[in-house]
C-alpha cells in the first residue's frame, strides 16, 4: 500500500514493504527515508535511516526494571563510526575500530542534550540510544541523520518519552541561509548551526560562526525551528503507523510525609540561610550540617534515612528557585545581570610560549599556548575524508582538586572533550591562516578552581594566552553563560547573567555564547525543560552580548588588547621557503643524508610537505637563515660570475674540488688557485678549508669550474 500526503510546505510517502514499513519525505532537496520493522526488531524501537546515501541504524533500548540505588535517569548515547561506511580499513595493528573519535563523542553529546529533558524525571530504567553509521554520503550529514534517528526510534518505542524532537543544520553563504548544507557548502559557510526543537519550542542550539551578528543568528535559529516543525509532522505519521504504547514504569518519588517533616524541622528560613552565600565551600558545609541533623533525626527510620540526600537536594532546589524567581535574590547576593568579580593576567609561566590566567568568582582557568611546526598538526582518521588534520587544538582539563575532591585522573571524559571542542570552535574564526602564521597551535586550559562556567572561562583565558604568545588573532574572544529559572507559565521566568554552579545545578538552562565585538563565534545551549520560547532566546542572546562586551573592554583589553607582534623568546621561529616538488629528493638526499647534514650543522628543525613547502624552525633566526641558504644552494642553479662559499673536499694533482652545496662540487684548477704559479695544490688549500670561490664556467656536461677568491679558514 502506497500513500502520498501533501501539506502546505512538505510531502511524505508511506509504503508497506516486505519486512516492515517505509516512510519518505523531501528534506532540503534530498530524500529522507525511514524504514521501521526491517532490522533490529528486538530493540524497543529501531529506525533504519537513509538520507541521500547516508545510512544510520538508530535504536532505542530500555531495561525491564529500574536500576537500584540511583537518584538520576541513566541515559547512554552512542554514535558508532564504522570505517567501512567511507570505504576505509582502520589503521593500526588490530584493524578494527577502537575508542570513539572526538567527533563521535561530540555527536553523542549533541544527541543527548535535546533528548534527555523529554524523558520522565523519575524514570530509573537504563536507556541506550545507539546509532550505527553504516554508509556516509558527504552531502548528507550522518550526525544529523543520527539525531533524527534517535528521536524517531524513541518515539515509536514503548519507552516513556515526551517527543518528538527534530533537528536541522543551517549554513550561511552570501547572506543566504542554507538548510542542511552539503560538504562543499560547509567549506564556504560563515556559520555551522544545529537546532533541535519540539513542536512548540527550541530545545537545543549548537553553533560555530565567523563573527556572525546576533540578529542574523537569531533569524537562523527560528528558520531551523520552522523546518523542524515540518519534520515533526513527518515523524507523527510514523508514530501513528508504528508507534507502540508506552510502558508503565516504577515511579521514584520522595516520601511526602518525610519531606514535610524535614521542611518543618529544618525550616525554609534555615535552608535559605544555608545556601545564601558566595562561598561554595561554606554552602557545602552548611548542607552537610543539615544532612547530619536529619541523619540523627531519622536514625531509627531506615526508609526515611535512605531518602535524605534526594530530599535535601529537592529542598535546596525549591529554595534556590523561589529565592531567584519570586524574591529576585541570587545565592551569592548578586543582581540578576551582575557578573562575578573578574580578573585576568598574562605571562604567568616563565618558559612556555604563552600563558594567561582568567578568574570569574570562584572559577579560575589557566591556559598555556604552545607553538609548533605544521607537521605537528593533529592527524584525523574519521568519517570526513576532507578533514584529515587539525592545525589548532584546544584541550580542557578538569581535575578533581578544582572542586575540592579526591577523584584520580583517568584521562578526559566526554564533558572535558566537549568543553575543549566548544572553546576550540569559539577561537578558530579569529585565528590567522597558515600563510599568515605558519604554526600548529595548541592551547591547554587547566581548571584551577570551579564554580560554574569553566568552559567560558577557558575561552577568555585562551584568547589572552594566544595574544601573549604572539599569535596574530583577528580579535579577542570572550565567553559568558546565562541561566534561566522558570515558573508556571511561559511568561514567568528570570534570566541570570553569569551563572555559578548552584544556579546551573538547580536552574533550567545553561546558555553559553562566545564571540568578539563584531559577532558570535560559538553557541552551546543546554536546558532541562521542554524548550525555550522565542522571547527567552532573544533575551538570552542580548544578555550575553552585553556581558561579553563588558568582559572584552573592561577586563581583557586592559591586560592585553591585541596580539604581540612577535612570538616569545622560547617559541620556535619559523621561516618558509618553497621549492619545486621535483627537487624534494635532492634536499632530502639518499637515506636522508643531505637534510640530516643541514640539521646537524644548523640545529634547526626542517619539515617538507609534498607541495614543496619547506618549514624551518629554530629559536635562533641566524641558524634558520643559514639553513635556508643551504637549501637554496641545493635547489637553485649556480650562476656564472657569482661568488659562493664552500669547503675543500678533495685534492688532486691538478686542482681542488670544493663543495659549494651538498649536491654540487666544483673544480678549482691549480692554475686558478693564485695569480702566481702554484707548484702544489696543498701549498694553497687543504681538505676541510673553507673558501670563497667564483663560478667561471658550467660546461655542457654540468661540470663546474671555479676560481679561488679567498681562503676563509
Amino acid at each position: 500500500m502506497d500513500r502520498l500526503v501533501v501539506s502546505a510546505s512538505f510531502k511524505y510517502c508511506f509504503k508497506e514493504i516486505k519486512h516492515g514499513k517505509k516512510f519518505s519525505m523531501e528534506l532540503a532537496g534530498r530524500t529522507l527515508t525511514v524504514e521501521v520493522g526491517r532490522v533490529a526488531a528486538q530493540a524497543n524501537g529501531a529506525a533504519f535511516m537513509h538520507y541521500g546515501d547516508t545510512v544510520v541504524l538508530s535504536t532505542a533500548t530500555a531495561s525491564d526494571k529500574p536500576r537500584d540505588g540511583i537518584d538520576f535517569f541513566p541515559l547512554s548515547v552512542e554514535y558508532e563510526e564504522k570505517q567501512y561506511a567511507v570505504g576505509k580499513i582502520p589503521g593500526g595493528f588490530l584493524k578494527r575500530e577502537a575508542r570513539p573519535s572526538e567527533n563521535a563523542i561530540l555527536t553523542d553529546r549533541v544527541i543527548d542534550r535535546p533528548m534527555r529533558p523529554l524523558f520522565p524525571k523519575d524514570y530509573r530504567n537504563d536507556v541506550l540510544l545507539d546509532n550505527l553509521v553504516m554508509s556516509v554520503d558527504p552531502d548528507c550529514s550522518p550526525e544529523l541523520t543520527a539525531m533524527l534517528g534517535s528521536a524517531i526510534a524513541t518515539c515509536i518505542s514503548d519507552i516513556p518519552f515526551d517527543g518528538p524532537t527534530a533537528s536541522t543544520m543551517v549554513g550561511l553563504i552570501d547572506g543566504e541561509f542554507i538548510i542542511n548544507p552539503t560538504a562543499a557548502q560547509k567549506e564556504v559557510s560563515e556559520m555551522s548551526l544545529t537546532v533541535a526543537s519540539t513542536r512548540e519550542k527550541v530545545i537545543m542550539i549548537e553553533a560555530g560562526a565567523n563573527e556572525v551578528p546576533e540578529d542574523i543568528m537569531i533569524e537562523a535559529i527560528f528558520k531551523a525551528h520552522e523546518v523542524n516543525k515540518e519534520i515533526i509532522a513527518f515523524i507523527d505519521t510514523i508514530v501513528a503507523e508504528c508507534g507502540k504504547e508506552k510502558h508503565e514504569y516504577e515511579h521514584h518519588e520522595i516520601d511526602q510525609e518525610m519531606y514535610e517533616d524535614m521542611v518543618s524541622f529544618i525550616t525554609p528560613e534555615a535552608m535559605e540561610e544555608a545556601v545564601f552565600t558566595d562561598e561554595k565551600q561554606v554552602r557545602e558545609e552548611n548542607i552537610r550540617g543539615i544532612e547530619d541533623k536529619l541523619a540523627e533525626r531519622y536514625a531509627d527510620n531506615e526508609e526515611w534515612l535512605s531518602q535524605i540526600g534526594e530530599a535535601v537536594y529537592t529542598f535546596q532546589k525549591k529554595t534556590v528557585r523561589k529565592m531567584i524567581l519570586k524574591d529576585k535574590k541570587r545565592p551569592d547576593g548578586r543582581d540578576i545581570t551582575e557578573i562575578r568579580h573578574l580578573a585576568a593576567e598574562v605571562d604567568c609561566l616563565p618558559r612556555v610560549h604563552g600563558s594567561a590566567l582568567f578568574q570569574r568568582g570562584q572559577t579560575q582557568v589557566m591556559t598555556v599556548t604552545t607553538l609548533g611546526s605544521l607537521s605537528e598538526a593533529q592527524r584525523l582518521d574519521g568519517m570526513d575524508q576532507d578533514e584529515t588534520s587539525k592545525r589548532y587544538m584546544h584541550h580542557y582539563n578538569f581535575p578533581s582538586y578544582s572542586v575540592g575532591e579526591t577523584r584520580p585522573s583517568r584521562g578526559p571524559g566526554r564533558r572535558e572533550i566537549g568543553h575543549g571542542a566548544l572553546a576550540e570552535r569559539a577561537l578558530i574564526p579569529v585565528l590567522p591562516t597558515e600563510e599568515e602564521f605558519p604554526y600548529a597551535i595548541r592551547t591547554v586550559s587547566e581548571i584551577m578552581e570551579s564554580n560554574g562556567s569553566t568552559s567560558q572561562g577557558s575561552i577568555c583565558a585562551s584568547s589572552l594566552s594566544l595574544m601573549a604568545a604572539g599569535v596574530p588573532v583577528k580579535a579577542p574572544v570572550a565567553g559568558i553563560s546565562v541561566g534561566l529559572v522558570t515558573g508556571d507559565s511561559d511568561d514567568d521566568y528570570l534570566i541570570l547573567t553569569d551563572i555559578q554552579g548552584l544556579e546551573d545545578f538547580f536552574g533550567d538552562m545553561d546558555f553559553k555564547v562566545a564571540g568578539t565585538d563584531k559577532g558570535i563565534t560559538a553557541i552551546q545551549m543546554d536546558i532541562k525543560i521542554h524548550g525555550l520560547t522565542d522571547q527567552i532566546i532573544r533575551e538570552a542572546i542580548a544578555r550575553t552580548k552585553e556581558a561579553r562586551t563588558y568582559i572584552l573592554h573592561d577586563v581583557m583589553n586592559p591586560v592585553i588588547g591585541e596580539a604581540r607582534d612577535h612570538v616569545g623568546k622560547y617559541a620556535p621561529k619559523i621561516s618558509q621557503y618553497t621549492i619545486d616538488p621535483e627537487k624534494i629528493s635532492e634536499v632530502i638526499g639518499k637515506q636522508g643524508k643531505t637534510i640530516n647534514a643541514i640539521i646537524d650543522e644548523t640545529g634547526v628543525k626542517i619539515d617538507i610537505d609534498e607541495s614543496g613547502r619547506v618549514d624551518i624552525l629554530s629559536e635562533d633566526q641566524e641558524m634558520i637563515d643559514k639553513a635556508i641558504g643551504i637549501i637554496k644552494s641545493i635547489v637553485e642553479p649556480l650562476n656564472v660570475g657569482d661568488i659562493y662559499e664552500g669547503e675543500v673536499v678533495r685534492i688532486m694533482q691538478f686542482g681542488a674540488f670544493v663543495q659549494v652545496s651538498p649536491n654540487k662540487d666544483g673544480l678549482i684548477h691549480i692554475s686558478k688557485l693564485a695569480k702566481d704559479r702554484v707548484e702544489k695544490v696543498e701549498d694553497v688549500v687543504n681538505i676541510g678549508d673553507r673558501v670563497a670561490v667564483k663560478v667561471l664556467e658550467i660546461d655542457k656536461m654540468g661540470r663546474i669550474n671555479l676560481k679561488l677568491e679567498e681562503k676563509l679558514s
